[in-house]
């Protein structure tokens, strides 16, 4: 079966980023490189486009669109979260656009690391292939109330407590080592009803798992914050966020920043995919794009665009 991923938002955030040829562009979570594809196609010779991604097979399948690139290009393997070092190692001291975004590649589905609960694989949820941490070892060593927290808090799961006490139950009998065994294990936790639902009864416990596995919230702060700090006034950056817990850090952290007088949100409200790209792709339902623009006390109004009023 062949694999493919379809990039969310390609054109608004095209729009909302408005790069220009020359501009420094941060594409920090290249996952398929849809969206790093239609970046390098504007940047001229003067432009620079820096690639980030914790997996390195995101990264090769990117390189093969460097060949005829006019842009100075990056791929650099490692987390967002260390922007602010990877610009320095780059002898880059300012951006002008940057996006995040925070959904995972139809490759990454694909990768036998645990992340579907579609297939059953090693129940590992990283990212970088030679991480340390892994879900498996976290659901088989974890106190029960501290795994109920985390379904909970980062989840939003209704039946935590029910599923975190048929995690210990289960585990007793033998090790969870894979997504077969997690998805059992949570269908043992939650009532037939719970079951049947049109959202799979282990999506909440997955993306808990994994947030937490590879400190997804703390890296979104850190990132966000380096970006702020490095985008010169006048920039712009984009987050696609795809749950409430990270919309929720996007919004205050763009809040934040606005009261700050560091700039402006473009996006009062989120903008959300069409009916029409959520049948194309039900992957998309629960997208949302944020735009911020930095902006300091020397050019207070650097929007003037044609393309500006759709983001206000």
């Amino acid at each position: 079966m062949e694999i493919r991923h379809d990039s969310v938002f390609l054109d608004e955030v095209l729009q909302g980023l408005e790069i220009g040829p020359s501009d420094t562009v941060v594409d920090a979570t290249v996952g398929g490189a849809g969206h790093f594809a239609r970046m390098l196609e504007l940047l001229s010779s003067e432009g620079t486009l820096v690639g980030i991604d914790a997996d390195s097979d995101a990264l090769h399948r990117a390189e093969g669109l460097l060949a005829n690139a006019r842009a100075r290009s990056f791929l650099v393997e490692d987390n967002f979260r260390n922007l602010t070092t990877i610009l320095d190692r780059l002898a880059i001291k300012e951006i002008d656009k940057s996006l995040f975004d925070l959904g995972w590649s139809g490759f990454q589905l694909a990768s036998g690391r645990g992340f579907s609960f579609q297939t059953d694989e090693p129940l590992l949820m990283t990212y970088g292939k030679d991480s340390a941490e892994n879900a498996a070892a976290l659901v088989n060593s974890a106190p029960e109330e501290k795994i109920a927290d985390i379904l909970y808090t980062f989840g939003e799961e209704r039946f935590a407590r029910q599923i975190a006490h048929s995690i210990i139950q289960e585990r007793r009998r033998a090790r969870i080592l894979t997504t077969s065994d997690l998805v059992r294990t949570v269908s043992l936790g939650t009532p037939s009803w719970y079951r049947h639902r049109r959202i799979h009864f282990a999506t909440k416990t997955f993306q808990a798992l994994r947030i937490v596995v590879n400190d997804e919230l703390g890296a979104l702060h850190d990132g966000l914050a380096a970006a702020l700090a490095r985008t010169r006034s006048g920039g712009r950056i984009a987050v696609i966020t795809f749950h409430s817990i990270e919309d929720r850090i996007v919004k205050n952290v763009f809040r934040d920043a606005a009261y700050a007088g560091e700039g402006m949100v473009l996006t009062r409200k989120p903008i959300v995919p069409s009916r029409e790209a959520c049948a194309v792709n039900p992957r998309t339902r629960s997208a949302k794009l944020r735009v911020f623009a930095r902006i300091t006390a020397s050019s207070p109004h650097p929007f003037t665009s044609s393309h500006s009023h759709s983001y206000a």
